[in-house]
């Protein structure tokens, strides 16, 4: 896909939405697509009939009788981020729980609650409460443009709901839609009001806790400075109360909350996209790079990370390295048989690093839900994806988070640089010294129905022992290694490790193409060539 000729500039006005337009018609138009729940719960846009009001009525209704049947007894932690859709289907969602009287905690003055804190506090909750189990909605379209709403389902484990849950839910919510006026609501006032809804802090201990899974005092002492972009996001205001509480020299360089998110630089499609592992939407950040020795930025719901080191970004694969190396290096209580987990398509760089400190991989499709298992047992220690989100565990072993978690990442980052006097893209450096180089590129591409239906009818074992790009073909699957389950697409390895895969977006109508070369830039041209023809 070209790049837009603004990409990386700030956005003119004519790249804005409707703000008044989008909220008229997630009030208004009917849905007119039904509840699908992708790689992270149901997205749309009320412009498309995609995400209205219906959707959300009919998404809360069902997890109420979901969470009922399945008998957990504790409170539901509601959050969401800065999207103008986030903050209506925030209110649709408690007039709807406040009415079937299921327990709920919201932030405290309404404030926003980032992904990773959501996980948090519900396995906090349920360590002390096993026997009242809790659980939470997010309302986030994650990264995506400012259009878009989103929810999801996190059930008592933490983390993002599985396929099993998550069809129940979106069968039942499709049934639920088509008698909308049916279900019970309370207006705002009153929901806010009624004995079942508790505001609560969950910025102290979110804040506090930190220290149990990234060294911040070993950062108080460093003389690092480090500026942070949230890119309008939902941790806004948890970076001042982290930077006292643990006497960390930050400065949040934009702490502007804007649905329209008209302070941001456009990504590489023109497009308005809260990616902070984009160097285009980090343009800003990227800019200041001669004022902080670490430049950190999150998405809106603040489950991705963005390191901005030696003046520049880092490619989410490196970082992901770079940490992993570092972290098996530095929690000596870490269970000794824990794995790494890793997405099919992240680097395969990653794997030589666990295999360097003898750690086995477990490799899923992408879904940051095939970690949660792992996570929560203590099996897996990191649990990583190509898409600059991630999740590890305590000092001691426990799990941290079972959502992907910004906020660790972006603080392990500082952590590493105290510790070891290097910065992140110096250590990265090191790895390639001693597990070789690699090109990294992933594609984004309108996605056809004629592309869709050439992925589904690729068979992969007719492509064993063909050569591609000059080199043999030595696997090829639909099917993850550590766990069995589909990859939604096609991976393939070559003899010389270099891989590339294919699969449709689970957010976007896009096909996404990953390719990796450890035989440099010519190669990793000349494999996305020939693997494109493919479909």
């Amino acid at each position: 896909m070209p790049i837009d000729p603004l990409a990386g500039q700030p956005a003119p006005p004519d790249r804005l939405v409707n703000l008044a337009q989008l909220m008229a018609d997630y009030y208004t138009l009917p849905p007119t697509k039904p509840v699908s729940f992708g790689t992270s719960g149901h997205r749309g846009s009320s412009m498309a009939g995609s995400f209205n009001e219906a959707h959300v009525v009919a998404v809360a209704a069902a997890v109420a009788e979901y969470r009922q049947q399945a008998g957990f007894k504790g409170p539901l932690f509601l959050a969401h981020d800065t999207h103008a859709l986030s903050e209506a289907a925030w209110r649709t969602v408690l007039s709807v729980l406040a009415a079937t009287e299921v327990n709920v905690v919201i932030s405290s003055g309404r404030e926003y609650v980032p992904t990773p804190v959501t996980s948090f506090m519900i396995l906090e909750h349920n360590r002390a409460h096993p026997d009242k189990l809790a659980d939470g909605i997010v309302i986030t379209p994650s990264h995506n443009p400012p259009k878009d709403g989103g929810i999801k389902y996190n059930p008592p484990n933490g983390g993002p709901a599985d396929v099993d849950i998550t069809g129940w839910i979106e069968k039942r919510a499709g049934q639920l839609i088509e008698e909308i006026d049916s279900i019970k609501r309370l207006p705002l006032t009153r929901a806010l009001k009624a004995p079942n809804v508790v505001e609560s802090d969950l910025i102290g201990p979110f804040v506090e806790g930190l220290g149990q899974v990234v060294n911040l005092s070993k950062v108080k002492g460093s003389g690092l400075k480090i500026g942070i972009d949230p890119l309008g996001g939902s941790g806004v205001h948890y970076w001042e109360p982290i930077a006292e509480r643990w006497g960390i020299d930050l400065t949040v360089v934009n702490p502007v909350v804007d649905p329209s998110f008209s302070f941001m630089t456009l990504d590489s499609d023109g497009v308005i996209r809260m990616d902070c592992s984009s160097p285009y939407a980090m343009a800003n950040l990227i800019g200041m790079g001669d004022r902080f020795d670490l430049g950190l930025g999150n998405d809106p719901d603040f489950d991705r990370h963005g390191i901005v080191s030696g003046g520049g970004l880092m490619n989410p694969n490196h970082y992901l390295a770079t940490a992993i190396d570092y972290l098996v290096q530095h929690r000596p209580d870490w269970p000794p048989q824990a794995m790494i987990g890793k997405t099919a398509v992240s680097s395969a760089i990653i794997g030589r690093v666990a295999a360097g400190h003898g750690r086995k991989v477990y490799e899923t499709p992408v879904g940051f839900k095939w970690f949660v298992d792992g996570l929560n047992n203590s099996s897996l220690l990191f649990g990583g994806e190509e898409s600059a989100g991630a999740s590890f565990l305590k000092f001691n072993g426990q799990s941290w988070t079972t959502d992907k978690c910004g906020f660790c990442m972006t603080l392990l980052a500082a952590e590493m640089s105290a510790e070891t006097g290097k910065l992140p893209h110096e250590l990265y450096a090191q790895i390639t010294a001693r597990y070789g180089a690699t090109d990294y590129l992933r594609l984004d591409t309108n996605l056809t129905d004629q592309a869709k239906e050439a992925l589904v009818n690729l068979k992969p074992e007719s492509l064993i022992g063909t050569s591609l790009a000059n080199l043999k073909v030595v696997e090829a699957s639909t099917k993850a290694p550590g766990n069995g389950a589909s990859l939604g697409g096609l991976k393939v390895t070559l003899s010389d490790g270099s891989w590339f895969a294919l699969r449709p977006s689970g957010t976007e109508p896009k096909m996404k193409l990953y390719v990796e070369s450890f035989g440099g830039a010519d190669l990793l041209s000349q494999i996305t060539d020939e693997a494109s023809k493919l479909v």
